[in-house]
């Protein structure tokens, strides 16, 4: 892989499930892959979407019933904090692989769960997050809306790094925005393993004139607690199912600003695998081929709250001119 800033990147894209229910062992799967990245030379490796805490397929978090909620308190408990004690580890991976590292991972904040990717530097430092803006389907039974707030894109020697998740890359301003910034390395982690993906990557790619890089999950039944604890469909009611069978078929690719597919689809199980001025001369969609002047997007960049809370005017203050507790 090619950026304007380097000559050369390895970039790997992970096509791996979670250990669902169990973040320790995931974290553990996760070392394990990194070290094989390491091997491989990889600069850059790219985690699926939902990664860390796992994605809550199935139909356990379709109702109220008991098992429903008795699966979200499973799944509350297997999301993690940012920053907490598992993003210290995965800075710490990513310190001792020597690997830019981005991330799929459910983070909590009290009982409201995110689907987020993470990022970190060769050096075991964490860099920030994306929150996922806009879940899909079902997805909004479980996790909850991020804002422009945490959409980031770093410097990197490689090219400018950030991340779009699933469908929010269908969400034409959201990826215009994410242009504008410079995105050259763009990650696009997903639960989509259908047919149009790699189409709709494809597009972004030469859209953007950027590389874009997107693992997902490849899953079989026994990668999900069995019925009845874990019902994938209702049928497992009535029906044991085949554990052996797939039901995550993944699909991980790279694709070239140009729109050549430098690796994958992969289809086939779990794996691990390993000319920017150029595209932008033909289209350049924030800069020369945009319409300001008719056509122009404007961003709220700020966090939302729920609550906010207001200081009454200060009686004292410290040295600094802060106000101080009295």
């Amino acid at each position: 892989m090619v950026s304007a800033m380097s000559s050369t990147v390895r970039a790997t894209v992970v096509q791996a499930s979670s250990v669902f229910y169990d973040t320790p062992a995931t974290l553990d799967k996760a070392e394990i892959i990194l070290k094989d990245a390491a091997e491989l030379e990889s600069q850059l490796v790219v985690f699926p979407e939902a990664f860390i805490g796992g994605y809550p397929r199935g139909y356990n978090f379709a109702n109220q019933s008991p098992r429903g909620k008795e699966s979200f308190r499973k799944y509350h408990a297997s999301a993690i904090n940012v920053p907490g004690p598992e993003v210290d580890r995965l800075a710490a991976m990513a310190a001792k692989y020597k690997v830019y590292l981005v991330t799929g991972a459910i983070e909590r904040e009290g009982y409201t769960l995110y689907c987020s990717v993470l990022f970190f530097d060769p050096e075991g430092n964490y860099l920030g997050k994306h929150r996922k803006i806009m879940p899909t389907y079902s997805e909004r039974l479980v996790w909850g809306f991020g804002d422009c707030s945490t959409t980031p894109v770093y410097d990197t020697p490689y090219g400018k790094l950030g991340s779009v998740i699933c469908w929010e890359n269908r969400m034409p301003l959201l990826r215009t925005s994410m242009y504008a910034k410079g995105i050259e390395i763009y990650c696009a982690p997903t639960a989509d393993s259908g047919d149009t993906w790699v189409s709709t990557m494809t597009h972004v790619a030469m859209e953007g004139g950027c590389y874009v890089l997107s693992p997902i999950q490849f899953c079989r039944r026994k990668d999900y607690p069995s019925p009845p604890e874990y019902l994938y469909s209702p049928s497992e009611v009535l029906v044991t199912p085949d554990s052996d069978s797939i039901i995550w078929a993944g699909g991980s690719v790279i694709i070239s600003p140009h729109g050549e597919i430098l690796a994958g689809p992969n289809y086939e199980g779990e794996d691990v695998r390993g000319e920017i001025p150029k595209a932008k001369f033909k289209f350049d969609v924030v800069g020369h081929y945009s319409r300001a002047d008719i056509l122009n997007l404007t961003v709220n960049n700020r966090p939302f709250v729920p609550v906010t809370f207001t200081s009454s005017p200060c009686k004292s203050k410290d040295k600094d001119g802060e106000c101080k507790d009295i």
